[in-house]
């Protein structure tokens, strides 16, 4: 693969960072992931946003979004991508061993792959460590993902594809990747910017997604509880788009998809199919 490494486009061999990085050393920065299709990457000036978002959160001077989109374009093309996921990732660069940062420029990498295989439906665990919703680090898109990736490997050894994660609070938050949402009496219902959850654009657009359908819609706090009462599920990210729950802690929910869950996963489809920039 070919990678393009703070303005260079290079083999992914030959592409190299300092041991010195700062992301290396503390996991100092930050990312966004990307849906291709057809080419073209999805809902980028949302993601660009959230991005600029993310580094204004960390203390990290923001890409230029020009740069950056030329950097995605030369990346697909030189990978012959047209399905694919795009990830860009800004990290502190060279700095001194430590938490402090040095005095130089970030280090850029945009990358690309193929998508990979979505499961028609995921099977989730409620993990057994909390997210913390007053975290210095909540709601951006950071890659200091540890957490994340012990919460996974927890769920994936009992046969799931994804852990959820409630907060400090008791309530649900998120998964690793993905953002929850669920059907209760009808209304769907998604953890809260205030849950300690990133925002994520396809999160984003489903509930956009919702007002236009009039599907009725809420952002509010929920116990953990409600997941496995809920009359259906689904998670929501960039990769997996509108993905329903099958079960919950080895239990199955009522439908996987119900009807509300597909009603929105195909008029995401529809959305991606018609406007690349929503």
């Amino acid at each position: 693969m070919i990678v393009w490494l703070n303005g260079e486009l290079v083999g992914e061999e030959l592409a190299r960072i300092s041991p010195f990085d700062h992301g290396v050393l503390t996991g100092d920065g930050v990312f966004e992931t990307l849906r291709v299709y057809g080419g073209t990457p999805f809902a980028w000036r949302r993601h660009l946003a959230r991005l600029a978002r993310s580094a204004h959160g960390l203390r990290l001077p923001p890409p230029d979004p020009d740069r950056l989109r030329r950097a995605a374009g030369d990346v697909l093309a030189a990978n012959r991508l047209t399905e694919a996921r795009l990830r860009i990732t800004v990290t502190g660069g060279l700095a001194p061993l430590g938490s402090a940062r040095g005095d130089g420029e970030p280090t850029t990498i945009v990358a690309a792959s193929e998508v990979g295989t979505v499961p028609a439906a995921t099977d989730v665990w409620v993990a057994p460590w909390p997210r913390n919703e007053r975290s210095a680090l909540a709601g951006l898109k950071t890659i200091s993902y540890a957490e994340n990736v012990l919460a996974l490997d927890w769920a994936r050894e009992r046969e799931a594809g994804e852990a959820i994660l409630a907060n400090l609070a008791g309530n649900l938050c998120e998964g690793t990747g993905t953002n929850l949402f669920f059907v209760e009496r009808g209304r769907v219902v998604t953890p809260p910017a205030s849950a300690g959850c990133l925002l994520g654009v396809t999160r984003g657009l489903v509930l956009e997604l919702c007002a236009a359908l009039a599907v009725p819609a809420i952002e509010a706090d929920r116990p953990v509880a409600a997941l496995a009462a809920a009359e259906e599920a689904f998670l929501t990210s960039t990769v997996r788009e509108v993905n329903p729950i099958a079960r919950v802690d080895g239990r199955s929910l009522p439908a996987a998809p119900g009807p509300v869950t597909a009603r929105l996963a195909a008029a995401f489809r529809d959305l991606a199919a018609r406007d690349l920039d929503p």
